[in-house]
C-alpha cells in the first residue's frame, strides 16, 4: 500500500483513515492549504482505489446542510494516462436536497461535460464529520489500472451574490497517480 501526504496537520487523520484499507487497495491523502473562509473549504482529500470501486472522500470547514449556502463540489477523474486530462467528472451539491452524477467529460469545463455514465455510483454527505464520500464502481470507468482526482469546490457566500471556488492543491491541478 502507498499512502503520500502532504500535511503534518492531516497526517493523524489521514494514517487512520488508511489503515482501514483493505489489503487490495491503494491510497493516497492530501491536504489542501487554501482558505476559502466558507463552508465548503476544502480540507483534504483522500483518494482509495479497491478491487471494486474507486472511493473519493473530501473533508470541509463548517459543512451546512442550508441550500443558501449553494455548496457543490465537482472530482475530476483521470483514469487514461496516454490522454491528459480528466475522462469524468462527479458532481453535486453538497446541501440537502440536491442531487448528484457522473459524467463523462473531456475537459474541466462544464461545457465540456457530456452525457452520464451508466453504472453504480453513489455519493453520501455527512455533516457531523463534515466529510462528502463519492463511491464509483471500477466498472463504470473502465476499470482502470490507474487513477487521479483534481477538486473543486464551490460555495455562495451569505450575501447570496459572491461564490468562491477552492481547488485541492490549485487549479486544474491532478493528485499523483493511485493503482488499483
Amino acid at each position: 500500500m502507498r499512502t503520500t501526504i502532504l500535511s503534518a496537520a492531516t497526517l493523524t487523520i489521514a494514517a487512520l483513515a488508511l489503515t482501514q484499507l483493505p489489503a487490495h487497495a491503494d491510497g493516497l491523502g492530501l491536504a489542501d492549504q487554501e482558505d476559502l473562509a466558507h463552508g465548503v473549504d476544502l480540507l483534504s482529500v483522500e483518494v482509495q482505489h479497491g478491487a471494486r470501486n474507486v472511493v473519493v472522500t473530501t473533508t470541509h470547514t463548517d459543512l451546512v446542510e442550508s441550500y443558501r449556502s449553494g455548496s457543490s463540489g465537482a472530482v475530476f477523474l483521470d483514469t487514461d494516462p496516454s490522454d491528459p486530462g480528466p475522462e469524468y467528472v462527479f458532481a453535486g451539491g453538497y446541501f440537502v436536497g440536491t442531487d448528484y452524477t457522473l459524467l463523462h467529460t473531456d475537459g474541466f469545463a462544464t461545457s465540456a461535460w457530456g452525457d452520464p455514465v451508466e453504472g453504480s455510483y453513489r455519493m453520501k454527505v455527512d455533516y457531523d464529520a463534515e466529510q462528502v464520500r463519492m463511491r464509483i464502481s471500477r466498472d463504470a470507468i473502465g476499470s482502470p489500472d490507474e487513477v487521479r482526482v483534481a477538486v473543486r469546490v464551490a460555495g455562495t457566500r451569505p450575501n447570496g451574490k459572491d461564490t468562491r471556488k477552492d481547488w485541492l492543491v490549485a487549479p486544474r491541478t491532478f493528485t499523483d497517480w493511485v493503482a488499483q
